[in-house]
């Protein structure tokens, strides 16, 4: 408890040993989602959404059913990753979400838009209150996984969705450069602020392989993933290589053909 703690938690932000206002949003009720996994980094251009189109594949490979909750309102790209297209049908209850070729269902806010490059100009609280809305207002059906795509930083949609869903814990996608794992820092600090333990780190771009000889090339530097891993006591890492053909399969909306050996021995510790 903050010493300056007026005992009010309706305008408190904090998740302490006191708090007496529970502000999860209650689904929709005709969704029944059992677990909600956050994807953060701390920046953009890691490939936080690639990791999460992967993850949503490799859980749906073991056989969970599986959603993605794209909260990056201002710059969505899951529904070109997995090649969705058409706004979502709806009736005076709740919305219905399109559902890929492999059947992970998803929404994400160009679904919504009449063309996917209209850019959406809105202030941080509009933003914060589509995704929630994204998550009262949607009938997801029966999910064993939903994975939530966060935009990058730790603004305020982080904080919506931390205290909206029920969040039971987050995988932070980073790259090796130190700056980016100075950032990684601030998202453990606010995911440890808000309660929400962090499930494992996932190093993209961490090492090109040589096609000839199989070499893996640290061209960004030496990983430091398991170091962090360390330092923060996570158990689950995965590295994953610079590789065009899935950057390739993700414009062509071919997300779901591309086998991922890295992150499936991750989604098998995690889930």
């Amino acid at each position: 408890m903050s010493e300056n703690c007026t005992h009010d938690c309706s305008t408190c932000s904090q998740s302490c040993s006191e708090r007496k206002v529970d502000f999860t949003a209650p689904a929709n009720k005709y969704s029944n989602v059992k677990h909600v996994i956050g994807v953060v980094s701390g920046k953009g251009g890691v490939g936080k959404s690639m990791v999460t189109s992967l993850l949503a594949n490799e859980a749906r490979k073991r056989g969970f059913r599986t959603a993605i909750l794209d909260a990056d309102i201002t710059g969505p790209s899951i529904p070109r990753a997995f090649g969705v297209t058409g706004r979502p049908m709806a009736n005076e209850e709740c919305m219905f979400p399109p559902e890929t070729e492999g059947g992970v269902k998803l929404m994400s806010m160009n679904l919504l838009l009449e063309n996917d490059t209209d850019p959406v100009v809105w202030r941080g609280p509009v933003i914060a209150g589509a995704v929630k809305q994204f998550w009262t207002d949607v009938c997801w059906g029966e999910i064993d996984y939903m994975f939530v795509d966060m935009p990058p930083g730790t603004g305020d949609v982080l904080l919506t969705v931390f205290q909206s869903l029920p969040v039971e814990g987050i995988v932070i996608v980073t790259t090796p450069q130190d700056l980016v794992s100075m950032i990684v820092e601030k998202a453990v600090n606010m995911a440890g602020m808000m309660n929400v333990p962090v499930l494992g780190f996932v190093e993209n771009m961490s090492f090109v392989k040589c096609p000839n000889c199989g070499e893996e090339i640290y061209v960004f530097g030496e990983s430091r993933v398991e170091e962090l891993a360390a330092e923060y006591g996570v158990e689950a890492t995965a590295k994953l290589p610079l590789n065009p053909v899935i950057a390739k399969a993700a414009d062509e909306g071919r997300i779901e053909s591309i086998e991922s050996p890295e992150l499936a021995a991750f989604a098998k510790e995690i889930l």
